[in-house]
């Protein structure tokens, strides 16, 4: 039997999860890919063979199903449909890392330890993060367990970069700038390598844009600064979350308002961003469709590019220049519009759309000898399955 490797992403009441078959070559092969939503109430799975077809639908009553259910379910689904596999590890995508890990890691006791105590610094992720890996040591105690990092790909950074101006007694207690989708950018990085080598060895922002938005400056492959700072709302405005904002808006909210914590963490991450802005939606594609005949819609678009031209800057003056950007994410892949008024915005610093190109979907979208401009897909599941096979003896998972 070959073994199979299971990656998660879990969330509060979702589970994505996807199959990779380690290679011969050192890079792992997907096999399928699925989706549970509404867990807790009534549950949806879908699931993808390689090709993107719908190899399985199923519909849960509205009963409680929950995480656990959804990876008994999961593991049922694998030993009827992948007969010839074994589910040999599974990876998780762990959003905070802290200070400490900057690398895939295997889970043992001593490590689960150190990632629950992180939950203060990512109290709306890690726990939903840990949830599945608690319930599969209890499930399956002799299953290999790894956990890749959001946080990981920026622990390189110079350490200024990573301080607030602060008293040295709270950046002890781990407040200071950890950046996020790190394990997209580690993929854009590598792609990058493969198809731009030269570029990718210069000074490159790429933009990941989609629900949640960021940037990152990166020198050689290695990231220098991003925009995302202690929490994933900090940086460019996001679908429901606001992005940067002055610390006075909080106690403002808190002391006129009469918000709570919850209350004012609730607004800031679920209520902000294109969904505030627009009073409309948090989708771009709702949003385009709408701009012409909706000045809020409109207004939230060019909140959303005006911001990334800011950061832009800001990136270009932390790497002292720049040689390339980067489109990646749902937004970045997929809005043509949106890519080619950030590039026009760049002009200052020698980008030249090529509008064709753009339009057409190509991997290279800008024109001229100057800055280079490159859409590029992002694959954090294949990320954290290479992360997998780095951290495991593949020789000890194969059965004979």
């Amino acid at each position: 039997m070959i073994p199979a490797y299971l990656v998660l992403n879990a969330g509060s009441s979702s589970l994505k999860f996807q199959v990779f078959e380690p290679g011969g070559d050192g890079v792992p092969h997907r096999l399928s890919r699925g989706l549970f939503e509404g867990l807790g109430g009534a549950a949806h799975m879908v699931v993808h063979d390689r090709t993107g077809a719908v190899v399985a639908e199923e519909r849960f009553g509205a009963g409680e199903f929950g995480h656990e259910e959804a990876l008994l379910h999961v593991a049922a689904w694998l030993r009827e449909h992948r007969s010839g596999h074994r589910l040999a590890a599974v990876g998780h995508r762990v959003v905070h890392g802290g200070a400490d890990y900057a690398a895939p890691v295997r889970i043992d006791d001593a490590v689960l330890a150190a990632l629950e105590r992180l939950v203060p610094l990512a109290p709306l992720h890690q726990p939903h993060n840990l949830a599945p890996v608690r319930i599969l040591r209890r499930l399956f105690p002799d299953l290999p367990q790894v956990a890749c990092f959001d946080t990981a790909f920026h622990r390189g950074q110079p350490e200024v970069a990573q301080l607030f101006a602060l008293p040295a007694e709270i950046t002890d207690r781990g407040v200071r700038r950890y950046g996020f989708h790190g394990l997209s950018y580690a993929f854009v990085a590598g792609q990058l390598a493969a198809c731009a080598p030269g570029l990718a060895e210069g000074r490159v922002v790429v933009a990941h844009l989609g629900s949640g938005a960021s940037l990152c400056a990166l020198a050689g492959g290695r990231s220098v600064a991003t925009t995302m700072g202690f929490s994933a709302l900090d940086g460019l405005p996001m679908g429901t979350r606001c992005g940067s904002l002055d610390p006075g808006v909080v106690f403002y909210l808190m002391r006129e308002m009469q918000l709570d914590v919850q209350a004012a963490e609730h607004l800031l991450y679920t209520r902000s961003g294109l969904l505030g802005v627009s009073g409309l939606s948090n989708d771009m594609r709702v949003l385009r469709a709408r701009a012409a005949e909706d000045r809020r819609a409109r207004m939230a678009i060019d909140l959303f590019v005006y911001r990334i031209g800011r950061e832009l800057g800001s990136l270009v003056a932390a790497l002292g220049g720049i040689d390339g950007l980067v489109f990646t994410g749902g937004i970045g892949e997929n809005d043509a519009a949106t890519r080619a008024e950030v590039l026009r915005g760049a002009a200052w610093a020698g980008f030249r759309l090529d509008a064709a190109a753009n339009a057409a979907g190509a991997s290279r979208i800008s024109a001229g000898s100057g800055p280079q401009a490159y859409v590029v897909p992002t694959d954090e599941e294949a990320t954290i399955a290479s992360g997998m096979h780095e951290v495991l003896d593949d020789a000890r998972l194969t059965v004979p």
